[in-house]
């Protein structure tokens, strides 16, 4: 870049020289002015004369080519000299514009760790050559090579590369830990669950690789349009040097001069860049903050999204059930109650029973001590309570304990909510209720309010019940739901949302919901980060799990579309603007190339700011 800019200086300076009447011996220079422009563009000039022999009249570097050659037919070997100059400028800048908008992207690639340090052998080797079931040790300060689960140790770590997501996480044994990602306190050891070439870092490097290959529509028509256009262009020019000169008597040299600065207004250089730098710099921005798309026509497309139909476990809501309700009955003390049920439920690993002890602990209780547990399989629980002397505790459904009117009552009640109830015995008598939900994730509702006051109607489909389903819907603002669904209904009502609202997004897990991934417009997968089938059935994936993200992947889409658009509109009016002008003989080479390279560098800057986007 810096090179290209002092070629631009010099070829000024001597412009700026020649207009006040220092020049180069005459004759020199013919033969100096043609070394420096050999010495500046001999690539485009070569490139120009293979386009040339092939027959290629849509290359630019020929459009230059016959530019620099006309100039020194005019004898304006300094406007040559410019020309090659500004134009191999204008090359730099659109490089350095893509090279810009893409670091994001390959920064992924430079930190994919080499080599994992392995236990049993004392000594670190590739990262390649790690079985899947090997124990490597991971130090301080140091990124995890593979993906695995941690053996032993305690840590914190930060994700950010995957997720996006700055807070670094709390990792203990058994908790998944992901490579590429930096081992930040503690030190630990890893048991390894993927190959090198299988880790969720090495799929999102190569998926976003892959993304540069799925254009955007925009990036396409720009590329058929450039092929059609510059050859018209070449025509234009013939016309403006033929008519003036052949039918009207015109002098030949003024209307070469023409004709050639027509052919280097016209050279489509800001065109063509206008949506690429756009493209990239939106899909490292996205890719900073957790967003996986794996191409330009999948942000673009979501630009034009008016519908999100989203699941709503693992999506809206945790998909993990919490304690919402302790209602006591017969007498029943509530902290007795709980520990009661707690005391139970400590030997069962059923999600529902570790929410009720999670729940105990957190008010402060502490599970009562209890002996010969049972599970009862489809039911619930049963054990003998020793704190205080309860035989049996039951806890568990209605198939398991038989209840009276007033409990039937409140199970409907809470059923009706979408509510799971668990009921507690002891003794043989019904001490109490303790209904449970799923726990609404803390951005949902924002997440929501956002997408509907930028215009997209949200949608909630589920295999959860229609209650379940509306007594969420209702918590996050949404009115228009659906419950109990199959994987093939989801699919089905995508088709019917489709012809409603012509472009729809669905929002998923990425696994039964991978039908109405497929169906949508933008298929768009939830906490994809260590999922497979996420990132492979899905669009975009939001590695972290953050429904908040949705909203700004909205704006981002309709910013890199609406910038997409201004650059095209941009580039092709000053285009129009200066083909006029040359048709009518008010134009010169110097002015063509300015025009050119500082349409160009406005797009890139325009583009470059994507990456800035908040």
């Amino acid at each position: 870049m810096k090179q290209s800019i002092m070629y631009v200086l010099a070829a000024v300076g001597l412009e700026i020289l020649s207009i006040v009447g220092v020049e180069l011996p005459a004759a020199f220079a013919p033969y100096a002015y043609a070394a420096l422009v050999l010495l500046i563009g001999y690539e485009v000039l070569w490139e120009g004369v293979k386009a040339l022999c092939k027959a290629q009249f849509s290359s630019i570097n020929l459009l230059m080519l016959i530019a620099v050659c006309a100039a020194f037919y005019l004898g304006e070997y300094t406007e040559a000299l410019v020309v090659i100059a500004l134009y191999i400028l204008g090359e730099k800048l659109e490089d350095h514009g893509i090279d810009r908008s893409k670091s994001a992207l390959d920064g992924l690639v430079n930190k994919s760790p080499k080599k994992a340090f392995v236990k049993a052998m004392g000594c670190e080797i590739s990262v390649e050559e790690v079985a899947v079931g090997t124990i490597i040790q991971v130090k301080p300060h140091d990124l995890i090579p593979l993906d695995g689960v941690v053996a032993s140790g305690e840590t914190a770590v930060d994700e950010s590369p995957i997720t996006g997501e700055p807070i670094a996480k709390e990792k203990r044994t058994g908790d998944t830990v992901f490579a590429g990602t930096l081992n930040q306190s503690g030190f630990i050891e890893v048991k390894t669950t993927k190959e090198a070439k299988d880790t969720t870092f090495a799929q999102i490097v190569e998926l976003t690789y892959q993304a540069q290959q799925n254009r955007s529509e925009s990036q396409r028509f720009i590329q058929k349009f450039a092929q059609i256009y510059t050859p018209i262009i070449i025509v234009l020019a013939v016309l403006v040097f033929a008519i003036p000169v052949f039918l009207l008597g015109g002098e030949v040299d003024r209307w070469l001069e023409q004709a050639v600065t027509l052919l280097v207004i016209a050279c489509p250089c800001a065109l063509v860049i206008s949506t690429p730098v756009a493209i990239y710099a939106a899909l490292g921005n996205a890719s900073e903050k957790g967003i996986l798309i794996k191409g330009g026509k999948y942000l673009e497309a979501f630009a034009a999204v008016k519908a999100v139909a989203l699941d709503k476990t693992r999506t809206i809501t945790y998909g993990k059930p919490i304690v919402s309700d302790v209602v006591p009955l017969n007498g029943a003390d509530v902290a007795e109650l709980l520990a009661c049920s707690a005391g139970t439920e400590l030997f069962s690993e059923h999600p529902m029973a570790q929410a009720i002890v999670d729940y105990t602990k957190k008010k402060g209780h502490e599970p009562h001590l209890a002996e010969k547990f049972e599970s009862i399989a489809g039911k619930g629980a049963k054990a003998h309570c020793i704190t205080c002397n309860h035989a049996p505790v039951l806890v568990g459904n209605m198939e398991l304990i038989a209840g009276n009117k007033e409990v039937q009552a409140l199970v409907d009640k809470f059923s009706n909510e979408g509510k799971t109830c668990v009921i507690v015995s002891c003794n043989h008598e019904v001490k109490g209720i303790i209904a449970l939900t799923d726990e609404v994730k803390p951005d949902s509702t924002a997440a929501i309010a956002a997408l509907q006051q930028l215009g997209i109607e949200p949608v909630m489909l589920t295999g959860d019940s229609i209650p379940a389903a509306r007594h969420i819907a209702s918590q996050v603002g949404i009115t228009n739901v659906h419950g109990g669904l199959l994987p093939q209904d989801k699919s089905a009502i995508i088709k019917q949302l489709k012809q409603q609202y012509t472009a729809v997004a669905m929002v998923g897990d990425g696994v039964n919901d991978a039908p109405a991934l497929a169906e949508s417009t933008v298929g768009i997968a939830m906490g994809a980060a260590g999922s497979d089938t996420a990132l492979e059935v899905a669009n975009i994936a939001l590695m972290n799990d953050q429904l908040s993200l949705l909203p700004y992947l909205t704006r981002l889409s309709k910013k890199t579309l609406a910038t997409i658009q201004w650059n095209t509109a941009g580039a092709i009016g000053i285009k129009l603007l200066c083909i006029l002008l040359a048709f009518c003989g008010w134009s010169n080479l110097v002015f063509a190339i300015m025009a050119d390279v500082g349409v160009m560098l406005v797009v890139v800057l325009i583009s470059l700011r994507l990456l800035k986007f908040k």
